[in-house]
């Protein structure tokens, strides 16, 4: 199986000011750089486009006060939302990865947006709990392209820099769920001013703007994104069906493993944009726009805080090989479950505002430092490998959604707290990881070559 893009990159550079390694891929990754290449201009369509379905996602929540009283939810109600919207997310994100081996990242990510655009428009229309919780699960099925965005990236740039280009580009999509939480509550205000409408008329109206730049955003991914060239290097055969790639990443323990670790820092970073504005609103009892401009927060680190990761994961992969990508994985991912337990102990407003920034830059570095490993598993089902990773992020949300947020049986702090722990915990399976060509955590590599797994060469 070897997917024939309709929009190739050329095979060689378009100028003197990109090059190219010798699997096709550029070596050159300069995020603030005018996009004329076709690399780079897909890098930013791509993000951009991510940015838009995070942005969607992640419009209900810091509106849930007022679609609360509205809708007239319990807190069960609104926990069993919080959980679908991640349900929705885990099957579209598995499926995800093998459509992109198949069509290209390009047709998956624009065609899923324009698909689910109307879905986020809905959101005004709920008039029931259960309506309400329907559309939640239907609106999750837009942030699958994260795992195009990351398959994008992968097939892109070159080994040297997977890992910052990676985080980047997820990093500045993920601060959609940060720019959300402070754009939505002053657009819902806005609204009641200025075209003097009651509440339950405003907060409708309010998702009119998210779904507009979704739909947006998917038309100039498939207009003017280019799909990656197929691995020069890449030992695909002629015959080699989807089935066998589909095989090849599940049967890879080193996938599992990812996903699990994605679970309990991307999945935490999740379950933590649904709940952070409704926790300061009802432990601190600040205003609806000052929660929002809190939670904003959060999210709006992952600017800095998931490239800081990619970063890392490179730098250590140049200094130590996958060995050091491992270990500052396992350390990063370690100090924000740590974190996240104080997050739940500390009791005044300023100081679990200083602990949720610190959290805050440590589990989405811990998620750009996972996809800095992703891509040295397996080239030739780097899709399905992306999807498993992916899903696994959004079952940790679900997970942690479900267990410690969907009841009123225990307070949203002592859930935070029980919360990190289970991030230290599901964090240790990262020792367990082995590369035969880079070794793992505590023992060294044992082989120079691994045809059967097909893993990169790391060129570091």
């Amino acid at each position: 199986m070897q997917h024939q893009p309709h929009r190739d990159f050329p095979t060689k550079p378009p100028s003197s000011t990109v090059s190219l390694d010798a699997d096709g891929k550029t070596t050159d990754f300069r995020p603030f750089s005018a996009a004329k290449s076709p690399q780079m201009r897909t890098f930013h369509l791509s993000w951009l486009n991510l940015f838009s379905c995070f942005f969607a996602t992640f419009s209900i929540p810091p509106l849930i006060p007022v679609i609360r009283d509205d809708l007239h939810l319990t807190a069960s109600e609104i926990g069993a939302a919080g959980s679908a919207s991640f349900a929705g997310a885990i099957v579209s994100r598995l499926l995800m990865g093998p459509i992109c081996d198949l069509v290209g990242p390009r047709i998956a990510s624009g065609t899923l947006s324009l698909i689910t655009a109307p879905i986020i428009l809905a959101t005004s229309l709920a008039s029931t709990p259960q309506s309400f919780i329907i559309i939640r699960f239907l609106v999750g099925f837009s942030i699958a392209t994260f795992v195009s965005n990351q398959f994008w990236t992968s097939s892109m740039f070159s080994p040297s820099c997977v890992g910052a280009a990676n985080a980047v580009a997820a990093g500045w999509a993920n601060m959609g769920s940060g720019v959300t939480q402070l754009l939505m509550p002053l657009l819902y205000s806005l609204i009641m001013s200025l075209f003097h409408v009651p509440s339950s008329t405003a907060w409708r109206l309010s998702f009119i703007l998210p779904a507009i730049f979704q739909a947006l955003t998917g038309i100039l991914v498939l207009a003017f994104g280019h799909d990656p060239v197929p691995s020069r290097n890449r030992k695909v055969g002629p015959k080699e069906s989807v089935f066998s790639v589909v095989m090849g990443g599940l049967r890879d323990y080193r996938g599992w493993i990812l996903g699990l670790l994605y679970g309990f820092c991307f999945g935490v970073e999740m379950t933590t944009d649904n709940i952070i504005a409704g926790y300061f609103y009802d432990r601190f009892g600040v205003n609806l726009q000052t929660a929002g401009t809190i939670a904003a927060c959060f999210g709006m680190a992952n600017f800095f805080s998931r490239p800081t990761g990619g970063l890392v994961s490179d730098a250590m992969g140049k200094r130590f090989g996958v060995r050091g990508r491992l270990w500052a994985l396992w350390v990063v991912q370690t100090v924000a479950g740590l974190l996240c337990v104080l997050l739940g102990r500390v009791n005044s407003l300023w100081s679990s505002i200083v602990v949720m920034c610190c959290f805050s830059v440590f589990v989405q570095a811990a998620s750009g430092l996972t996809f800095g490993v992703v891509p040295f598993v397996s080239s030739r089902s780097l899709g399905v490998i992306s999807g498993m990773t992916g899903s696994g992020g959004t079952i940790g949300a679900v997970v942690t959604q479900l267990l410690l947020f969907s009841g009123d049986t225990m307070s949203k702090q002592t859930s935070i707290s029980l919360m990190g722990l289970m991030m230290i915990i599901c964090t240790l399976p990262v020792t367990l990881i082995y590369f035969p060509q880079g070794g793992g955590m505590f023992c060294g590599p044992t082989s120079n070559d691994d045809p059967l797994e097909e893993n990169y060469t790391l060129l570091e």
